[in-house]
């Protein structure tokens, strides 16, 4: 099974390398797409952690703005893909939305796991928060699970905790993994100092905390009418720490990372997810990679990774630093400081409207001057954003467009916004930054989807239509021809227009006479001023059951 799944991998690699019309010569192979990617092997001894120096890493990403272009790399294609274009299940990404039902109660809880540790109080503080600006502990709550406990920034109340609980909800329902966040209320007589509680830093040094440094430290912080302190509260993820994984390349002592990490697409296509949340704080060390033991096999060992640390997410990072720019341009942005100084500061600039809402708990979000192509993290510093094309956004943007407005809700909910005025405007900010994120890339990749033979005709949706994005159904036709494996025509072009709701139906396909029936259907989409093809391979079905000898789709190439 291994070797079939790494066959298929490799061959849907291949297929990745091919630009143009000569895509319709590559052949799948005729089977069913890989659905999982067997990344679960032993891994015997943990890898060795990483560390992350922040500053470092970020002046490194804006050196090789400069040196990568010097290098001359040719663009490629994203790996980690099946036969149909999709991302397959792995330690990276498990596909959740739109594949199975997510129930707004389901989305609203987030990651399965042990539940809110507020029920479950007294909380025992053992030492403080190593790494990152917010002020934090690591915690117990009564039941003995533990929890790393993060407070707000003063001055910005439900801002952060929000914007967190919010992202990390939307990122797991998409697919990736996340530790579990809870919104959580505190007062100070419920926060216990073990007897060898801790402070430390990030050199590994360490002091005794006692209960005047506590309060100190907690002092600053908001309360709300009854006293209480409010904070997320991420439960410890299972597993040996290793650190974040490096934007680039692979883990060398980790045998299931094979793909570079720059050509992964599950990596790359979050740029359009990370774009809608507007989570401009993107770096190695908001990841983490954790050895963990199989949990049905104990014995054996391998690397889960997930992403983490969303609270500067929702226009967050903008409402801090007071700057407007962010979204729009890197910290230190050098084609925008030459263009202001080339235009001496008339030529108006997007982000210049940018305003907060002035709802508590609610940042710098709107959805009036987002730009999906456009939009920018806080620094150039992770690779697989900058690898990232429009065919990673379009797989990204199918996901961002599946969740339904009371699943967003749902999210938003999990906020716990005092106000319900921020509650109400930060859904509709979301659902029309979504809408936008689709808009934008469904019209530079053909976006059509859901492929399959029913008895002798193709049908498939065109996302564009499906969610109404733009008024073009009246001016959107698909042209059909055939070819064989030989490139062959296969009968004569068909000509279809879709219905109402966005799917189109054409047939009787026609199919070449060799054994598999192997056929490369390339379908041209044409509206106002678009277009965009995609092959979409078929074949007979092998093998036993009822499929055998029926025609089915086995690969999607869109060039």
């Amino acid at each position: 099974m291994r070797r079939a799944t790494e066959r298929a991998l490799a061959l849907a690699a291949a297929v990745a390398g091919c630009t143009g019309p000569a895509a319709q010569a590559v052949r799948f192979a005729n089977a069913p797409a890989v659905t999982a990617v067997d990344d679960r092997r032993d891994v015997a001894r943990p890898p060795r952690p990483r560390t992350v120096l922040p500053h470092l890493h970020h002046l490194d990403g804006y050196v090789s703005l400069v040196t990568r272009p010097l290098e001359l790399p040719r663009p490629r294609r994203a790996l980690g893909v099946n036969a149909l274009d999709e991302v397959p299940d792995s330690m990276w990404f498990t596909n959740r939305i739109g594949v199975r039902d997510l129930s707004p109660d389901e989305i609203r809880r987030g990651p399965p796991g042990v539940g809110s540790p507020e029920p479950h109080k007294p909380w025992t503080v053992h030492s403080t928060k190593i790494g990152g600006a917010a002020v934090g502990f690591l915690m117990t709550d009564a039941r003995g699970e533990k929890f790393l406990l993060k407070f707000e920034r003063p001055g910005y109340p439900e801002v952060e905790t929000g914007a967190g609980a919010i992202a990390n909800r939307l990122l797991w329902a998409a697919g990736y993994n996340v530790p579990e966040d809870h919104v959580v209320y505190v007062r100070e007589r419920e926060l216990v100092l073990a007897p060898d509680a801790k402070i430390k830093d990030v050199f590994g040094r360490e002091q005794p905390l006692g209960r005047a440094e506590l309060e100190r430290r907690l002092a600053p912080f908001d309360r709300d009418r009854d006293g209480r302190l409010r904070a997320l509260a991420s439960r410890v993820v299972d597993g040996e720490l290793l650190g974040g994984h490096p934007g680039g390349g692979v883990r060398p002592d980790d045998p299931n990372d094979r793909i570079p990490h720059e050509l992964r697409r599950d990596l790359r296509g979050a740029y359009a997810l990370f774009a809608w949340l507007d989570l401009g704080d993107v770096k190695e060390d908001n990841t983490l990679d954790t050895w963990v033991a199989d949990p049905g096999d104990p014995a054996r060992h391998y690397v889960k990774h997930y992403l983490i640390d969303f609270g500067k997410g929702l226009g967050a990072t903008a409402l801090f630093a007071r700057d407007p720019r962010r979204g729009r341009e890197y910290v230190l942005d050098v084609p925008g400081m030459l263009t202001s100084l080339a235009t001496l500061g008339l030529q108006p600039r997007v982000w210049e409207r940018r305003a907060a809402p002035g709802l508590r708990g609610v940042g710098l979000f709107d959805a009036e001057t987002y730009d999906p192509g456009a939009w920018k993290p806080d620094t150039p510093a992770y690779l697989p954003f900058r690898t990232a094309d429009a065919y990673d956004k379009l797989w990204a943007a199918k996901l961002v467009m599946r969740f339904t407005r009371e699943q967003l809700r749902a999210a938003v909910d999990a906020a716990r916004y005092s106000d319900p005025r921020a509650a109400d405007y930060v859904v509709e900010t979301l659902v029309a930054r979504q809408r936008a994120t689709a808009r934008h890339w469904f019209w530079r990749v053909s976006p059509l989807d859901r492929f399959e033979l029913a008895q002798d005709r193709l049908c498939f949706d065109d996302l564009m239509l499906v969610h109404r994005l733009a008024p073009v159904v009246g001016t959107t036709r698909y042209t059909i021809t055939a070819r064989d494996q030989q490139g062959r025509p296969v009968g004569a072009p068909l000509v279809r227009r879709p219905d109402a709701a966005g799917r189109a139906c054409v047939g009787p396909i026609p199919l070449s006479r060799d054994a598999d029936a192997y056929t490369v259907l390339r379908v041209d989409t044409a509206r106002l001023d678009f277009r965009g093809t995609t092959y979409v391979h078929v074949a007979r079905g092998r093998g036993r059951g009822p499929e055998r000898g029926a025609p089915r789709v086995i690969g999607v190439w869109r060039p």
